[in-house]
């Protein structure tokens, strides 16, 4: 599926919102509902253009961070990377990197990274294999957010959850106590 980068977010996941899930232990989920404004990221297909060069390596690490901590709409099902040029083996675990591969080919959800006031950027989870395996570079203003996005700084509505502002107007559901 590919969108610009920095184009409006507009993939149709849900009515409800972003479903927030907290990775460590997989059982707090938060749904923000229209709160803030979302841009594409990483959204990359083979066939069509996307910046390609060497990554910073405090990014990197970063970005592998925030794809450790933060799980967005994970149940997407699984999408397999097709700039890979041969597809996934059903054999081999699809959540594992293949031979060759330093990240899964295959994802199941996205990241947000806040950006501006009121403004998130909106990831696949395969970036990280995009970057590391693909050689993509995304937008510097992306690169700057993810160096700026401090993982410790959390919502005081929602503190498990790694994303630092969920506004206060936003709509709320908390799997954990309906």
């Amino acid at each position: 599926m590919f969108y610009d980068d920095l184009s409006p977010y507009a993939y149709p996941i849900t009515e409800d919102g972003d479903v927030f899930t907290e990775v460590g232990t997989g059982t707090r989920f938060v749904t923000v509902r229209g709160a803030y404004r979302r841009l594409n990221i990483g959204w990359l297909e083979a066939g069509q253009p996307w910046t390609a060069g060497p990554a910073p390596a405090e990014f990197v690490s970063k970005l592998l961070t925030v794809l450790e901590e933060q799980a967005v709409n994970e149940a997407l099902g699984l999408h397999e990377c097709d700039l890979c040029p041969t597809p996934p083996d059903d054999a081999h675990p699809w959540h594992k990197p293949r031979p060759g591969l330093r990240r899964a080919g295959v994802g199941t959800g996205e990241i947000r990274v806040p950006g501006a006031p009121g403004t998130a950027y909106a990831a696949p989870s395969l970036i990280g294999h995009y970057v590391l395996d693909h050689g993509y570079l995304p937008p510097r203003e992306f690169v700057d957010a993810v160096l700026a996005f401090d993982l410790r700084d959390r919502s005081a509505a929602y503190p498990s959850i790694a994303f630092p502002w969920i506004p206060d107007d936003a709509e709320l559901y908390d799997a954990l106590v309906d």
